[in-house]
C-alpha cells in the first residue's frame, strides 16, 4: 500500500480521497495524479500547478520517481510567508 497525504489547501480538494492505494510496479506521483483525476477534477487541477512539490518519504522529488508499496507520498501546496 502507498499512502496519500494532501497538506494545506490541497487537504480541502482530496476529501473524499482513499489515503491508501495499491502498489504496482509502473507507480509514479503522476501517474498516481492522473488516476484521481476521474473522480476529483479539481483536485488534479490543483495537483498540477508547477508549484505543487512532491514529498516520497519525507524527500522532494520528481513527478517521475517511482513509487514502492510501503512508501508515503505528500503532495505539498506553494507555501508563503515572510
Amino acid at each position: 500500500m502507498i499512502k496519500l497525504l494532501f497538506f494545506g489547501r490541497l487537504g480541502d480538494f482530496a476529501e473524499g480521497v482513499t489515503p491508501n492505494i495499491e502498489a504496482r510496479a509502473d507507480l509514479t506521483p503522476a501517474k498516481i495524479r492522473d488516476q484521481l483525476a476521474a473522480d476529483h477534477p479539481a483536485l488534479f487541477a490543483e495537483l498540477s500547478q508547477p508549484q505543487v512539490l512532491i514529498s516520497l518519504n519525507q524527500m522532494i522529488v520528481g513527478w517521475e520517481q517511482p513509487v514502492f508499496d510501503g512508501a508515503e507520498l505528500a503532495f505539498l501546496p506553494p507555501v508563503t510567508g515572510g
